[in-house]
């Protein structure tokens, strides 16, 4: 049938049995928003306060239900908007496609009005960049675009589409998509076996589970894997909630703000199994000390991570979940006593808390009141280490922070997409006063959208993890680090249309918390702590992961 193009996108996209777009709209991307007016019973549209806030939505949104989030922009500084947000996507391999408007065909390479080349800016935050120049192109490309974000190692794909091919008419035919164009790599039986011989021989073995783990929908083999054969698991930033954090064999997550017992237990064993798992460097510390008495397994569905960061034994270039699900029934029963003895040796004693509010009481106080069952969205800096550090993850998909490029700003945007993918879960944001200020617009969407979202701030009048970073290693020189005292949170959230609370002490938290739980609008809970409360433990810059600087180093 005949269409116009910018039908043939939005019919594209009902194959793809996409429901939800955020976006903004404008001059070169509005034939496709003329079209989407068609749909609007079919696909529901977010209007953002700022294409930045749509990518972040967006990503939420693909990082809470595991399918592809989509994003429209126009053209021009709507498109460069969107670059932080898909290179976010990117560094954390978020399955998404973005759509944006571009100058007709006969203007490009002109200087035109709101032209700008974003396939070429974005080429090396992508997966792939689609640039189309005939009408005829938009269908494959769309269909190929989703193929490509969704498969193997998930990521962002951009479809540049000039608006000149919105308004014209081209054939578009119906297609049912279908994800095994790209099959998952077959198990290969003997590499399964020789892992499972590794395992079975270990003393101290560790399993380093990634982020890899909750895109390949791994965890119930993972916690089979872990329980079989009595072998501690810990997580990366990306990777919690991969496994239950009250688990028993949980150690919590390694690295530079690492838990002790998991930093220690890495640089102790003999066997690493790392499951879709990248060895950042935040993980690794020092690679040249990193466990060096310990064999690695890496399992990896993208190649290119093996010998990228850290050396290995052993590779598997397969999705992870068939590789733990072939490896278990051939692992034997071992309860490791002495070595899990050993490791709980290393757990901390929990500290006391203290009516004066700090990261300790502020987390504990906001999981008794909120529960388990919640999605936590983050920004970056002290309180998304905190967050990391002292909720209790206990599912897959619940935790939705930037961890590979580091984003501040991240997180209002992601607990929209959450909140609007899962409207029947409660969605809290953790933010810091620093990070907060940088996308607070999109208050304005949750406003609009009735949103139920609980933004918590942790004020500590500072950008705190700049501070902690000039007071550890630059000798207290704290420059431009401090954040005047000039938001009023309470009238703040008011202003938005929602409600607003200022809190101090353990009583007013746990009040605010359950009257914004209870409340049938948004809510902005700031709550003050000491400006000098550190991230602890941490791990220099250069050193080992054994070489923890604690808690009482830091205050």
């Amino acid at each position: 049938m005949q269409l116009k193009g910018s039908q043939i996108i939005m019919e594209c996209l009902l194959e793809q049995k996409v429901d939800t777009i955020f976006g903004y709209p404008g001059g070169q991307i509005m034939p496709l928003y003329d079209a989407l007016y068609d749909y609007r019973d079919r696909i529901n549209h977010i209007l953002t306060s700022h294409e930045q806030g749509a990518t972040h939505a967006a990503d939420g949104y693909a990082r809470s239900t595991g399918k592809v989030g989509v994003c429209f922009a126009t053209s021009g500084p709507g498109a460069t908007n969107t670059v932080t947000g898909i290179a976010t996507a990117y560094m954390d391999s978020s399955p998404m496609v973005v759509i944006t408007g571009q100058v007709p065909v006969n203007l490009l390479g002109k200087d035109s009005f709101q032209e700008v080349d974003i396939v070429g800016i974005t080429l090396p935050i992508t997966k792939h960049s689609f640039f189309c120049r005939t009408v005829e192109e938009l269908a494959p490309s769309i269909r190929n675009a989703f193929r490509i974000a969704k498969s193997g190692r998930p990521g962002p794909v951009i479809i540049d589409v000039p608006k000149n091919l919105m308004v014209e008419m081209g054939f578009f035919e119906l297609y049912q998509p279908e994800y095994d164009d790209c099959p998952p790599v077959p198990v290969d039986m003997e590499q399964a076996a020789c892992i499972a011989e590794e395992i079975n021989r270990a003393e101290k073995p560790v399993i380093y589970a990634g982020g890899g783990v909750i895109i390949s929908e791994a965890s119930g083999e993972l916690t089979a894997l872990a329980e079989k054969s009595n072998i501690p698991v810990v997580t990366t930033l990306m990777s919690m909630g991969s496994f239950d954090r009250r688990h028993p064999l949980s150690l919590g997550m390694a690295g530079m703000h690492g838990e002790k017992e998991a930093n220690m237990a890495v640089h102790n064993s003999d066997l690493i199994i790392a499951v879709g798992a990248r060895f950042s460097d935040r993980v690794t510390g020092d690679t040249s000390r990193f466990a060096k008495s310990a064999r690695i397994i890496h399992i990896d569905i993208d190649p290119s991570e093996f010998g990228k960061n850290m050396r290995y034994d052993y590779c598997v270039n397969c999705d992870v979940k068939g590789v733990l699900s072939a490896v278990l029934p051939m692992v034997e029963e071992n309860k490791r006593e002495d070595w899990n003895k050993r490791i709980q040796a290393w757990k901390k004693a929990k500290r006391k808390t203290h009516d004066k509010l700090n990261s300790d009481n502020i987390f504990e106080i906001i999981n008794d009141v909120m529960g388990d069952d919640v999605i936590v969205a983050t920004d970056v800096g002290q309180h998304q280490m905190w967050t990391a550090q002292k909720w209790p993850f206990r599912k897959p998909r619940t935790f939705i922070t930037s961890g590979g490029l580091g984003t501040m700003g991240f997180g209002l945007g992601a607990a929209i997409g959450a909140q609007i993918a899962n409207p029947d879960k409660q969605v809290i944001h953790i933010s810091g006063d620093g990070s907060f200020r940088m996308n607070l617009n999109e208050l304005a969407t949750v406003s609009s959208q009735k949103l139920p979202i609980i933004t918590i701030v942790i004020k500590n009048h500072t950008l705190g993890m700049v501070r902690q970073w000039q007071k550890l290693f630059f000798n207290q020189r704290y420059s431009s680090t401090d954040l005047p005292d000039v938001v009023d949170y309470e009238k703040l959230a008011s202003a938005f249309g929602l409600n607003g609370y200022f809190v101090q002490n353990e009583e007013g938290l746990r009040k605010a918390l359950t009257e914004a739980k209870s409340g049938k609008t948004g809510a902005v809970v700031a709550c003050e702590i000491y400006i000098d409360e550190n991230v602890a433990p941490i791990v220099p810059p250069g050193e080992a992961i054994n070489n923890q600087l604690l808690t009482e180093t830091l205050v």
